[in-house]
């Protein structure tokens, strides 16, 4: 159904074509569950990290470090994944993953977890990242096939915020009842459900074209020269590694904030950031109903913006439903920027360099983290979350306005000129 909106039309489609494939069906529900337990362990790893040090910029360099190694060996990741199977890539990932997290759960629960246990783990599971998730990304055409595409992204997009909103109010029920190590054990015992998924998925075929045995680094080269000569690819990545990096700090600056500035105790800081959840939730759902019509112009350049001015909003408030509600709503208008970058990628990028495409994708996502995160906790530790989170929204307005204004006066020169 397409439903016309002035000049623009919007097409309306069905929210949850992609669930028709088996495949695809099989996968959503593993991932779901899984990403409720990881979303449990997003809380509770700062919380820790946090009651062990006092300190937000060491709180900070947990989340830095867990993202470093999707910064310095993204590039090489993604020729890895444009060699081999995908879904043995993901067996080998969640299988790690796993393992890293009962480590963790097994320290904490005896009572000998210390700051420096979760700097390698960190460090470890951020070497997993750096291969799992361009991996998963670049996986879903081969379960829903190109026409559910952008379905299948944004519904990725909606079980990963639905786990959102869950796994941190439940992770701060918990942590309030049982303990921090509960979080821990459950978030190991989530990937089981992936790994289940896995063994009766069968992928659809895709064309493979036969990779020429050439040195790694030309394949990253040719990777990047595929992305640099192509507008549609290479612009959204600019804005999207400037909201990457000072927009999304809050697992950083959310749990100092709260405490802090709100008042906040654990059930308080883990409903604040359902609320984060919620709002990343309707943008996914809002992506998934419109998918037919692709990504549009106003999702990838202007909602970024708007999602800045809200974080700005968030650092000035002082009340918490205030604070809830800017979360909620930044979340929104970012989810749906994000939804619409991903999808723009992988229906651009030719099933040759999908790998590599979405491992710059992930680099940018993921690899931007460690500087903002250090950016945000190095100003928070100084001068508050509130005022970190002020400066994070106003670098993104002050980098993205000038932007989006120059990509907007080079179109309308396009046009003038045909």
């Amino acid at each position: 159904m397409t439903v016309k909106r002035g000049s623009a039309a919007i097409t309306v489609s069905n929210p949850f074509a992609a669930l028709r494939h088996r495949n695809y069906r099989l996968y959503w529900i593993g991932m779901a569950i899984s990403t409720t337990g990881t979303w449990m362990q997003n809380v509770a790893q700062p919380w820790l990290a946090y009651e062990l040090t006092r300190s937000p910029f060491l709180l900070s360099l947990i989340g830095a470090l867990q993202f470093t190694p999707v910064l310095l060996f993204s590039l090489f990741a993604g020729v890895l994944i444009d060699r081999f199977e995908k879904r043995r890539i993901l067996f080998v990932t969640q299988t790690a993953a796993m393992l890293i997290s009962l480590t963790v759960a097994i320290l904490t629960a005896a009572g000998y977890i210390q700051y420096w246990h979760l700097i390698i783990t960190s460090t470890l599971m951020g070497f997993v990242n750096t291969v799992d998730m361009p991996t998963r990304q670049s996986f879903v055409i081969e379960l829903v096939g190109r026409e559910d595409l952008t379905n299948g992204i944004a519904l990725n997009s909606a079980q990963f915020n639905l786990a959102r909103i869950l796994g941190p109010a439940l992770a701060g029920v918990i942590m309030g009842q049982w303990g921090v190590a509960v979080c821990f054990f459950i978030d190991a015992a989530s990937f089981g459900a992936v790994l289940i998924s896995l063994f009766f998925v069968r992928p659809y075929p895709t064309e493979k074209t036969p990779m020429p045995q050439v040195n790694i680094f030309a394949s990253i080269g040719e990777g990047l020269k595929f992305i640099f000569h192509r507008e549609v690819l290479f612009l959204p990545l600019i804005f999207l590694a400037v909201g990457a990096t000072f927009a999304m700090n809050f697992n950083v600056l959310v749990p100092v904030f709260s405490i802090e500035v709100l008042g906040q105790e654990e059930t308080g800081f883990g409903l604040l950031m359902s609320m984060a959840g919620v709002g990343a939730l309707a943008g996914a759902l809002t992506m998934a109903i419109v998918a037919r019509g692709g990504p549009r112009k106003v999702f990838l350049f202007v909602f970024p913006i708007v999602a800045g001015a809200l974080i700005v909003a968030l650092g000035l408030t002082r009340v918490y439903i205030m604070a809830g509600l800017a979360l909620m709503f930044a979340s929104f208008f970012y989810m749906i920027f994000m939804a619409s970058v991903n999808t723009t990628m992988q229906m651009n990028a030719t099933q040759e360099f999908r790998g590599r495409v979405m491992s710059v994708y992930s680099l940018i996502v993921a690899g931007s983290t460690p500087l903002g995160n250090l950016f945000a906790g190095t100003i928070a530790d100084r001068a508050g979350a509130g005022v970190s989170f002020i400066v994070c929204g106003g670098v993104i307005l002050v980098l993205l306005i000038p932007l989006s204004l120059y990509r907007r006066a080079r179109e309308r020169s396009r046009m003038a000129c045909e």
